[in-house]
């Protein structure tokens, strides 16, 4: 399989117009457009049934003690792990290409409506849940469950830059089924389609909120 953005090269950097935030010289950090990124893909296996879209910063700080603190950083030495941007399965065999925005255009407080995608009452196409989830819970103004895409938001005193894989898997089945509670995240979709995948293809970009470090990439 190959995969392929417009919405930036692979291996490049990730437009703010795809991030959950951008830097604010005032508040450090301000809100973005958030919107999912162009993706295509092609030369998927004959048989394909469905594609799943998963998206996953593999550098997010296994403990938040630095986290965006104005006095230290977030060393580059803290073991990191996968933080995930969004799920999206039981994509139809004949669509090979997401438009820009088509299924996120906005920062939403709480989070976006699923697992069931608004327009899309008649397909099997369903939104998991991603990481922001447990991120803002306890978060009075933005607590809730984040179905969907939500784009790049790492600490902004962070001193590595984060970097962002966008993978299409190619499936041997129709559907994959959602949990008895319907919220679908990245660990149960893994498993669910572990025997499953016949192809796969991913997009790398990176983006990063802490100020000298988006100097040096000209963000």
């Amino acid at each position: 399989m190959k995969l392929y953005s417009d919405s930036f090269p692979n291996q490049g950097v990730i437009p703010a117009e795809f991030a959950f935030a951008v830097i604010d010289e005032k508040t450090r950090v301000k809100l973005s457009s958030n919107k999912n990124p162009h993706l295509a893909w092609s030369e998927a296996p004959a048989d394909t049934q469905s594609f799943a879209i998963l998206c996953v910063d593999a550098d997010a700080p296994t403990d938040a003690t630095d986290v965006n603190q104005t006095d230290r950083e977030v060393p580059a030495d803290l073991p990191r792990t996968d933080f995930s941007h969004w799920v999206l399965i039981n994509i139809p065999a004949h669509i090979n290409e997401i438009t820009a925005g088509q299924f996120s255009h906005e920062v939403t407080p709480k989070g976006k409506a699923g697992p069931v995608i608004a327009g899309q009452k008649d397909s099997l196409m369903r939104h998991g849940i991603n990481d922001y989830t447990h991120w803002f819970a306890g978060d009075h103004d933005m607590e809730g469950d984040y179905y969907g895409y939500d784009g790049p938001c790492p600490p902004w005193n962070d001193s590595v830059v984060h970097r962002y894989t966008f993978t299409v898997y190619a499936l041997d089945t129709l559907e994959l089924a959602l949990p008895t509670d319907g919220k679908l995240n990245i660990a149960s979709v893994q498993r669910r389609m572990a025997d499953h995948v016949l192809d796969s293809a991913s997009w790398t970009g990176v983006y990063t909120l802490t100020p000298r470090l988006a100097a040096a990439l000209a963000i």
